[in-house]
Parts: C-alpha cells; structure tokens; sequence
C-alpha cells in the first residue's frame, strides 16, 4: 500500500477535465478565447461561459454545464412518488414552492384526485406559490441590479425576501426547500393569524416596489444599460421553446396560469403583462426586467383575492385536514403524463411514465425553465460587448439547480 501511486501527472488532465469547443489554433487574427465563470459572480451560479472574442465585441458564446449536477430524475426512478418531493425542491430552489405545485399536481391528475383537492387546500397553495414568486423575482432584480452596478437594489430586495422567507418558514418550518405542498394536500394548515400577517406584509410591499421602478428601472444608467441589449425577436423565442418572464418580455401574453387555467388560477383575476419596448427595442433586457417587476404587483393582486377568500369563504374550521386527500398508497395506472405549471422563470414540467404496478415511476422526465432559457444566450449576446454579456446572463434569471437538475 506505501508504494501505491494515488495521482499521476499529465499536461493532458485539464483539457479533459475543461472540455472546450474552440482550440487556440482555430482562432481568426485578433480573436481570443475568454472564461467567464464557474467561479464569477455574475453567472449566477455555478457556470462556465466559453467566450470567443474580437476585441471587446462577442463572436460567439457556449455555455459549458454540469458543475451542479442534481440527478434529480435518477433520484426519482429509485423512490416513491411522495419521497420525491424533497429533491423537487432542490431544482429551483429559489421557487421550491411552485416546482412542489406542478409536481403535486401531475401525481393528482394521474391518480384521477385532482378535483378532488379541498378548495381550501388549493387557495393556500396559490398563497405561497405567488409568494415564493415575489422571493424568485426579488433574487433576480436584486442580483441583476448589483450585475450592473446598483448594490442598493439588492439590499432593498434581500430585505422585502426576507419577510417572505419567515412567512414560509412559518408555515412550512423551513425557508427556502419546504416539501410543504404534498400529493393530495398540505403538510399543514396555515399557521392562526398567517392571513392577517400576510396581508399587513402585502400591504407594506407596495410602495416599496414603485419605489424600485424609480430608483433602478427607470434610472438613466440602468435603462442605458438593458435597453437595445440582447434583443430576443418573438419568432425565435418561440422556436427556442422560451417560456416565462422572456417570452412575455418578447410581446406575447402566454401564461400558463392563464393559458392551461391549473389550481383555482381561472376564479382570480389578474393580468398577464408583457414587453412593449418602451426604452428601447421590444424584447431587450429592459423589457424582461420590466416584465417581472409588473409581476410582482400581479403576485401581491393574486395573494390578495386568494386571502379574501381564505378569511371568508374558506375559512378554516375544526374539522378541516389538509392531509383528507393525501393518498395512503400512491400507485397510478399504466400511462404517460406530462404536467407543467408556471413558475417564475417559465414553463416546468414533469413527464411521468407509470408501469401500474409500483409506486416508483418507471421516469420522471423534468423540464426546467432555466435550461431552455439558457440555450438562446449566444443568439442574444453574439455581436455585442463583453460588458453587455453580464447583463444578458441576468436579464435570462437562471439557476443552476434547475439547469443542471
């Protein structure tokens, strides 16, 4: 055992460790290859971007992926459907609340139960879905703000996630990976007096975020900085597959609350807000920023339609169990069953293929927004400025959990 060689040296272990796509030889006059990430802050997350420049203007991009690797979808092959719920959390963990709903929702829809859920139960589960929306959007503004040089952006954000995490935690008993949202139902009812405190804190949001759109989204540097930037044409947004914030910041209204009417989305009302190219061209960086700062007033509109009707009309009582529907034995017949929902960075879904014998599917396919978003990065960044590149990654919201699943 003394005399083992645990590691031998070779020039050759980095270039196959770090695949790249370009070789320093294939280079035109004047061209360089740049690494930004996995390391740099402002890929937000744990990515590589292999940059090919000339000069300061980019020729093309390739994102490089896997640094996080989740095996979510290995994970669900090997456990029942309940138990899988706490790696669902895990994808995009910033948003835990609305991954747990579409997947909740897809075992619902197989086992035949979906119209079967308390309509209590689903107003809560709206609650904190549209309320770990606000914390995603709140992340992505902040951080995207501090991308581009306005730090107060993010303290003001990481202040206002803050109260929306301790309301979360007091529901669930955790802040950010809940399994709160379970097959059948809740983990728990809210906590007395969660409406009343909801509320007060829904009520104390709203001028803190026209205060945002003054001081960052209408502010001169910020508008010079994302308008006419990464422009994102609606006909190739659409050939990509992007969904959420970024289609919408492109001009059109699809919103699969709307459009796929899941949970008791169809008895609110609310308005699904898209690019208008206002300060620039339509479907540039500002626009989707926009975009998501106009969701947030539509989160706090849904939580408070959905508070009204949890203090009146489903109102709790003694005899109410938010566990009634939670199936004991969780076994669907034969099929297979793709469900999606709209979180806050674009479409999710989960493609289930049932056997009918077992209570482990035979796959759970997930389809995470932030990796089909992130597949458009060299269309959007080619051509301009490597400054410019940082202010595409954050205008795209993603998050390496989900990319990398």
């Amino acid at each position: 055992m003394a005399n083992q060689v645990q590691y031998i040296f070779d020039n050759k272990n980095l270039r196959q460790s770090e695949p790249q796509k370009f070789r320093p030889e294939d280079l035109k006059r004047d061209e360089m290859i740049v690494n930004i990430g996995p390391q740099h802050p402002s890929t937000h997350g744990v990515l590589r971007l292999e940059v090919i420049t000339s000069g300061e203007e980019i020729v093309e991009v390739v994102p490089h992926i896997g640094y996080l690797h989740r095996c979510f979808e290995k994970h669900a092959e090997n456990l029942p459907y309940n138990q899988t719920i706490p790696f669902v959390d895990r994808m995009d963990y910033l948003a835990a609340m609305n991954s747990e709903h579409a997947f909740a929702m897809g075992v619902e829809r197989m086992l035949g139960i979906e119209k079967d859920i308390p309509a209590r139960v689903e107003y809560v589960r709206v609650v904190v879905a549209e309320l770990n929306r606000l914390a995603s959007h709140f992340v992505a503004l902040g951080s995207y703000g501090m991308d581009l040089g306005a730090v107060t952006a993010f303290f003001w954000m990481m202040r206002d996630r803050e109260h929306i995490l301790r309301l979360l935690e007091w529901a669930s008993g955790a802040r950010m990976l809940y399994n709160y949202i379970w097959i059948g139902g809740l983990f728990y009812d809210l906590p007395v007096g969660f409406e009343e405190r909801c509320l007060e804190f829904v009520n104390y949001l709203k001028p803190k975020l026209k205060e945002l759109e003054q001081v960052v989204i209408d502010n001169t540097i910020f508008v010079n900085r994302t308008a006419n930037v990464g422009v994102l044409p609606l006909d190739l947004a659409i050939n990509y597959g992007i969904t959420g914030p970024m289609l919408r910041g492109s001009g059109l209204r699809f919103d699969l609350r709307k459009v796929d009417a899941y949970s008791v989305y169809p008895e609110i009302d609310f308005d699904v807000p898209v690019g208008k190219g206002q300060m620039g061209q339509l479907g540039d960086c500002w626009d989707r920023t926009w975009v998501r700062v106009q969701e947030c007033y539509e989160s706090i509109r849904i939580i408070e339609q959905a508070l009204e009707k949890l203090t009146k009309e489903h109102k709790r009582d003694r005899d109410f169990d938010p566990r009634a529907m939670v199936p004991k034995k969780i076994r669907p017949k034969a099929q297979d069953m793709y469900v999606r929902a709209e979180n806050p960075k674009g479409e999710t879904g989960f493609y289930f293929r049932a056997d009918g014998r077992s209570d482990i599917p035979l796959r759970c396919k997930a389809r995470g927004a932030s990796f089909v978003n992130l597949s458009i990065i060299n269309e959007l960044a080619k051509g301009g400025q490597i400054a410019d590149l940082i202010a595409v990654i954050g205008s795209i919201d993603i998050v390496l959990g989900e990319v990398d699943r």
